[in-house]
């Protein structure tokens, strides 16, 4: 699963579907836990839902192919780099608490790109 973001550049990928999500230049940058997004230093960054990534105060950051229900409009999809290998997988900190969940927003962050995974 691809990660574009306002612009339709694809930014990350869910490796094998499973939880973890990497850069295309092979960086693991964050995972899922259950619906919300985490970094590797444990901060809570946003949700995934309905296949958009939306930052801590309900706006989205990415969309995927399979993104549903309210959001922006989606921007044409750029092509997809070439996936370089993957770095391993630094520890999981401990997770921070949850943020509560801000409603769903109908616009994009102001967070995008790589930034949004460095929080």
């Amino acid at each position: 699963m691809t990660f574009y973001d306002s612009h339709g550049i694809p930014i990350a990928y869910l490796y094998d579907n499973s939880e973890y999500i990497y850069l295309f230049n092979g960086k693991p940058v964050a995972y899922l836990y259950d619906d919300a997004v985490y970094g590797f230093n444990g901060h809570h960054l946003g949700w995934f839902e309905n296949g958009w990534i939306r930052d801590l105060h309900g706006q989205c950051v990415f969309f995927t192919e399979e993104s549903t229900g309210s959001g922006p409009a989606k921007p044409a999809k750029h092509a997809k780099p070439a996936k370089c290998a993957r770095n391993a997988r630094p520890a999981k900190s401990a997770r921070n608490a949850k943020h509560a969940k801000a409603a769903k927003g109908l616009s994009w962050s102001s967070i995008s790109g790589e930034v949004f995974f460095e929080q």
